[in-house]
C-alpha cells in the first residue's frame, strides 16, 4: 500500500508538471497562430514531436503488443480531434468561454468511466468535481451564450475526457515509453491530414516562431505527453481529470507574470476552488482507510 501511495503522489506531482508546462504555452500559441495558420502550426508541432519520440523510443514502441498499439493509436487520434476542434471552437468564442467548455472534461470524465467502465467514484469525488467546475465558472467566465464555438468546444471536452479515460484504463507502467510515442504518431497524423489538401504544412514564417514550436513540440508535446501517460497509469481517471484542471491556473498566473494580464480577485478565487478540488480527491483516500482503493486497471 505504501509503494502505491508513493506512486499515486509522483504521478500527481508528474501531471501538476505537465498542467504547468501546457498553461505556459498560451501566451506563446497567441503569438505564433496570429503569425502562421492554426493547422499548419499543429502539424509542424506535433510531427516534430513524433519523430522526436520515435527516435527516442522506437525500440519500446517495438515492443508494444499490437492491442496497445492500436489502443495507443486511437488514443492519439482522439487526442489530435479534440485539439483541432478545441481550436476551431476557439476562433469563434472568446478565450474564457473557451477554456471553462474545455475544462468540462472533469465532469464528462466520470460520467464516461462509469459508462464504459463501470468505474464507481466516493461522494468526496463528485464533490470535488463540482468543485473544480464552480472554480472554472470564477476563472474564466464573464458571459456565456451558447453559440457554434461554444458547441464545438464542448465536444473537444468530450474527446479529451474519453482520452483521459481510455489512458487511464489502458496504460501500464512499463508501456508508457511505447504508449507516449504511438499516440504521438496518432496526433502527428490528424494535422498532417488536415493539412494535406493545401500541400502540407506551412513551416513557421521566422526564428522566434521556430523556437516556440520547438519547445511545444518537445516539451509540452512530447515530454507531456511521456509524463501523462505514466502518470495515468498509476491513477484513476477522474482524478487524473481534476488534477489537469489546474493547467487554467496556471495559465493565469504566466499571464500574469508575463504582464500579459492583471490578478483579480476572480483569478484568485476560481484557482483556489480548483486547488481545493484537487487535494480533496488527494487527501480523501488518507480517510478512508481500511476501504479497498480505487481500482485503475478492472
Amino acid at each position: 500500500m505504501s509503494g502505491t501511495v508513493r506512486g499515486g503522489g509522483l504521478a500527481t506531482l508528474g501531471l501538476l508538471a505537465v498542467t504547468a508546462i501546457w498553461g505556459s504555452t498560451f501566451v506563446l500559441i497567441k503569438d505564433v497562430v496570429g503569425r502562421m495558420p492554426v493547422a499548419d502550426f499543429l502539424a509542424v508541432r506535433f510531427t516534430i514531436a513524433a519523430v522526436a519520440m520515435l527516435v527516442l523510443f522506437a525500440i519500446p514502441l517495438l515492443r508494444l503488443p499490437r492491442s496497445q498499439l492500436l489502443r495507443g493509436l486511437g488514443l492519439g487520434v482522439l487526442y489530435g480531434l479534440a485539439q483541432w476542434l478545441q481550436t476551431e471552437g476557439l476562433a469563434r468564442t472568446s478565450p474564457s468561454v473557451s477554456g471553462f467548455v474545455t475544462g468540462m472534461y472533469v465532469v464528462i470524465t466520470p460520467i464516461l468511466s462509469l459508462l464504459l467502465f463501470r468505474q464507481r467514484m466516493p461522494w468526496t469525488t463528485w464533490l470535488a468535481v463540482l468543485v473544480a467546475t464552480l472554480g472554472l465558472g470564477v476563472l474564466a467566465l464573464n458571459g456565456f451564450e451558447i453559440d457554434t464555438g461554444v458547441l464545438l468546444t464542448l465536444a473537444s471536452a468530450a474527446l479529451y475526457a474519453l482520452h483521459i479515460v481510455g489512458l487511464g484504463h489502458w496504460s501500464k507502467p512499463g508501456d508508457a515509453f511505447g504508449m507516449s510515442a504511438i499516440q504521438m504518431l496518432g496526433i502527428a497524423a490528424v494535422f498532417l491530414a488536415i493539412t494535406l489538401p493545401q500541400g502540407g504544412p506551412v513551416l513557421p514564417p521566422d526564428g522566434k516562431a521556430w523556437m516556440a514550436v520547438l519547445y511545444m513540440a518537445l516539451v509540452a508535446g512530447a515530454f507531456a505527453m511521456l509524463v501523462q501517460t505514466w502518470a495515468q497509469a498509476h491513477m484513476p481517471a477522474t482524478r487524473a481529470a481534476i488534477v489537469m484542471t489546474t493547467e487554467p491556473v496556471f495559465a493565469a498566473g504566466f499571464a500574469v507574470l508575463l504582464g500579459v494580464d492583471v490578478l483579480t480577485a476572480r483569478m484568485l478565487a476560481g484557482g483556489a476552488l480548483v486547488l481545493a478540488a484537487m487535494y480533496m480527491v488527494e487527501l480523501a483516500p488518507r480517510f478512508r482507510r481500511g476501504r479497498p482503493p480505487e481500482v485503475l486497471h478492472p
